[in-house]
């Protein structure tokens, strides 16, 4: 099964880096979307079929607190896990993150390996042997 994965930064090179690390720990995906707030990753959850969201938390316009808030206040997006991505040190912070429906924590830097196993922990472990393009008959 391939995931579909939207990164939220406000910064490109971030959100080139988390897509490449993506890669690099060979998460089957099927799609990588990307947003620089949290307002537009709201409207793309609200318009495409996302499996993950990775989001940093300092953003403008909506920063990944109000966007985790509307997720958990939204009916389908609530169901959407959110691993924050952040230099982020604050506990008080991180604290109200799990209370809002954060799924897991990952600092910045990371390694590919560390993203690897935050997102198994959170979406399951993958079959690495089965073809993101393979279909199945009923």
């Amino acid at each position: 099964m391939a995931y579909n994965i939207l990164v939220v930064d406000d910064s490109a090179i971030i959100r080139k880096m988390v897509s490449r690390t993506i890669q690099m720990a060979q998460v089957p995906v099927g799609d990588i979307f990307h947003a620089e707030n949290g307002r537009d990753a709201l409207g793309i959850l609200g318009a495409n079929w996302i499996d993950l969201v990775l989001a940093d938390i300092n953003m403008p316009v909506m920063d990944g607190m109000a966007m985790l808030e509307a997720m958990h206040n939204d009916e389908v997006m609530k169901n959407v896990p959110v691993i924050i991505v952040s230099t982020e040190g604050s506990e008080t912070k991180i604290e109200r993150l799990w209370q809002k429906g954060m799924k897991a924590f990952v600092k910045k830097p990371f390694m590919p390996e560390t993203i690897r196993e935050v997102i198994s922990g959170v979406l399951g472990e993958w079959d690495e042997t089965e073809s993101d393009t393979s279909t199945d008959s009923f």
